[in-house]
């Protein structure tokens, strides 16, 4: 008796037939290319020859830091850029504004770093922009610049524990510097003193609450990881752990912080706030002074917690 759908055809069983090619293949010969072949190329096929060789001279060029020859190789790479090709477009307008900021031009890189930010059509774009200009506000050492830069990366990636720690880092360097004013301003006007308490209490706390959250989210992505990963993980923690203690806040507020911070902490809510790549078009990102720091400031006041 036959099992339903357990019959085979008796010409699956038959040996296929030799097929003769009606035509031979034509030998492969890979192109050999000498190190560096496009340094004195001159021998362009077309523009978009030109176009590639000027590409590898540039970034040639600014690995070299040599960046004032690569700015003028991408700028040529730029003309001969065909204007569909939007994603080269991007990166090389992209390497040009790091040139500028490299030859100490901040004002010409910024006003890419605008141009690019109009044209951008999703999430990808605007994390590549963010990080073009926190690279050019770390060049230029504006600290307030670089936060502001970090914490739109962060509204952007709530999950992304790196975006965190970076923000935090700069906190606590804001924190240190304004100390550091502080000591030595020992002849300004009382109410000028107690303005620059102020911005260095809540540098202190904007701090905390930024490795708070970081040790938070890598404590739920370690499980996760393995090797070379984990172990950067676990140097992380110890070193936000250090960072915390030379805070020398109290533990309860410490742990209104983490409550705070942990909310929106569930893999649901995470898989639904998951915005890689997403469309900007009516996509909603949330201000991180909303979602977050105005959210913990009124809970530490609510328990009179609030660094005196």
């Amino acid at each position: 008796m036959e099992i339903l759908g357990s019959t085979f055809d008796d010409s699956v069983f038959e040996e296929s037939r030799s097929r003769v090619s009606s035509a031979a293949l034509p030998a492969y010969k890979p192109k050999s290319c000498e190190p560096e072949w496009f340094c004195h190329y001159e021998r362009f096929e077309d523009d978009l020859d030109e176009q590639k060789t000027m590409k590898f001279r540039a970034d040639l060029k600014y690995r070299r830091k040599q960046y004032q020859g690569a700015l003028d190789d991408y700028k040529a790479c730029l003309s001969l850029v065909p204007n569909g090709n939007l994603s080269l477009k991007r990166d090389v307008l992209d390497s040009i504004a790091r040139c500028y900021s490299h030859l100490g031009l901040r004002e010409r890189a910024l006003e890419i770093c605008e141009k690019l930010r109009k044209e951008a059509t999703n999430t990808c774009h605007l994390t590549c922009i963010l990080q073009l200009e926190l690279t050019i506000h770390e060049g230029s050492g504006n600290l307030k610049k670089s936060i502001s830069s970090l914490q739109h990366l962060c509204s952007i990636h709530p999950f992304n524990p790196w975006h965190w720690l970076k923000l935090a880092t700069s906190h606590q360097s804001l924190l240190e510097s304004s100390t550091c004013l502080e000591n030595l301003n020992h002849i300004l006007e009382p109410q000028a003193l107690i303005q620059q308490q102020e911005e260095r209490k809540l540098a202190q706390l904007k701090a905390s609450m930024c490795f708070v959250r970081t040790r938070l989210l890598i404590e739920i992505l370690r499980t996760q990881q393995f090797s070379f990963v984990l172990e950067k993980s676990k140097r992380a923690l110890k070193e936000i752990e250090e960072s915390l203690l030379r805070l020398q806040l109290e533990e309860e507020t410490l742990r209104i912080i983490s409550e705070v911070m942990a909310e929106d902490l569930n893999p649901e809510k995470m898989r639904e706030e998951n915005q890689d790549g997403e469309s900007l078009s009516g996509l909603s990102i949330k201000d991180f002074e909303e979602r977050w720091w105005n959210k913990l400031h009124a809970c530490l006041l609510t328990e009179n917690r609030f660094i005196q």
